[in-house]
């Protein structure tokens, strides 16, 4: 690897590689992931990506995002997602990535939450044809160079100014990656719950990081629990079933094959909902069924879903499935602003790793994308604006010695995001009640 470059972002999702292919081409950058390039939970997507249909609807669209998050958004946060939609799904079109249409015009579906069509899909699979043709697209550029299985483990900083992140490759060799701009995309929270639909290699390593250098977190007590994921009692991540199920017609049924609840409701209400009938039937799980969506609808709009409950046994055409509400997202991260700055300078925070507050106490069905891409966009072109940085000497920020053992220091930041969880929880539950719970 080598030592120095112009960026650096950390993470493979679909926040830090649009971050990259936004940054001019004469920028040198480098990407890290702790796994492979595609292990990240933005190719896991399954609903689809949120975009403003008509300028008609931007009240409603506005309206939904702040009921859904309970009022606790950020404004500004909200009306500059909204207003860059359009631009977005122009950008990921331009790049290859193919969306549903209808007589040659983009097809819009409706989730949760929301109060009319407004979300472009790809099959089931939209996070993976959008992050992949990013990724291809990264591969296309010479100035771009991507290392898989490399952690960060430390971000170098001097006088509360990043100037690179120190890194542990495979073999577990430690070394100082200096950068100019550093950009945290590292993803979520989910491998430190025992039912997520994340991957589990996803720990909150930028939260610990920035713990450790007194850098601003935000809303780390919204932690979102999705309603419907496949019950199993196999250890592993736990299987999404995707929103849009639900917005073309699925519906919620208790043990007795009794409808309980407004399926479209915002996701922390139906999970509330589906909790509350599962302790009344005394069952670990709730009835999903899409008989009310024709067999050619779910085999076209749904077949990643329609092949993986196959392979569990069920047939989706023909009988109800099990599902469980499991952790899926943080709303929380390293605070930033509308340009992905964190209190650090020179250190930058997008995607789920960030907070700016644009989704409040609770995520819009579909927005996460949006954001990501939004965010990362805006980060980029503040990063080219922001000018050439002078390094301080290697030997100023980085003592390898201090990497010592590193699967005590692993042990020691999952620790720390758990606390930080666990305390802000905590004073969240006693006003709210609610129940998440760590491993």
């Amino acid at each position: 690897m080598e030592r120095e470059t112009e960026v650096v972002i950390v993470g493979t999702g679909a926040a830090g590689l649009f971050c990259a292919l936004q940054l001019p081409q004469d920028k040198k950058i480098t990407i890290i992931t702790k796994d492979e390039a595609e292990g990240s939970d933005s190719f896991l997507a399954q609903g689809g990506i949120c975009m403003l249909p008509s300028e008609e609807d931007y009240e409603a669209y506005y309206e939904d995002t702040m009921k859904a998050g309970h009022y606790q958004n950020n404004p500004q946060s909200v009306e500059m997602m909204i207003r860059s939609s359009k631009q977005i799904i122009e950008l990921l079109i331009r790049y290859g990535v193919v969306f549903e249409r209808q007589n040659g015009q983009l097809a819009f579906t409706r989730e949760g939450g929301h109060s009319r069509p407004r979300i472009l899909f790809h099959e089931d699979v939209t996070g993976k044809e959008i992050t992949g043709k990013l990724l291809e697209q990264v591969k296309k550029c010479s100035n771009i160079k991507i290392y898989e299985y490399t952690e960060m483990i430390d971000l170098l900083c001097e006088d509360q100014v990043c100037c690179g992140v120190a890194v542990t490759d495979k073999q577990g060799n430690v070394r100082a990656l200096r950068a100019e701009h550093t950009v945290l995309a590292s993803g979520g929270i989910g491998g430190l719950y025992q039912h997520s639909t994340n991957f589990s290699h996803l720990t909150g390593d930028a939260l610990a990081v920035a713990l450790r250098h007194k850098i601003p977190l935000k809303d780390v007590n919204f932690v979102q629990i999705h309603p419907t994921t496949l019950y199993s009692e196999k250890p592993g991540r736990r299987f999404l079933i995707s929103e849009s199920v639900r917005g073309e017609g699925a519906v919620l049924y208790n043990a007795k094959m009794e409808r309980f609840v407004d399926e479209l409701q915002p996701r922390d209400i139906v999970t509330k909902a589906i909790k509350k009938q599962m302790k009344a039937d005394g069952m670990p799980y709730v009835w999903l069924s899409m008989e009310r969506i024709a067999k050619k609808d779910i085999l076209g709009h749904f077949p990643n879903i329609y092949k993986r409950c196959l392979k569990e046994g069920y047939d989706v055409t023909k009988e109800c499935i099990p599902v469980v509400p499991g952790q899926h997202y943080f709303m929380g991260g390293i605070q930033s602003d509308l340009e992905g700055r964190t209190s650090m300078e020179q250190l930058y925070a997008i995607g789920e790793t960030s907070c700016n507050g644009v989704h409040g106490a609770n995520r819009l069905a579909s927005n996460s994308l949006l954001e990501s891409l939004v965010f990362a966009r805006r980060a980029a072109l503040h990063i080219a604006g922001d000018g050439a940085k002078e390094l301080p000497k290697e030997s100023a920020v980085f003592s390898p010695e201090n990497y010592t053992d590193i699967e005590k220091l692993h042990q020691e930041n999952r620790e720390l995001v758990r606390q930080e969880i666990e305390r802000m929880k905590q004073i969240y539950e006693q006003q709210h009640n609610h129940d998440i719970k760590c491993r």
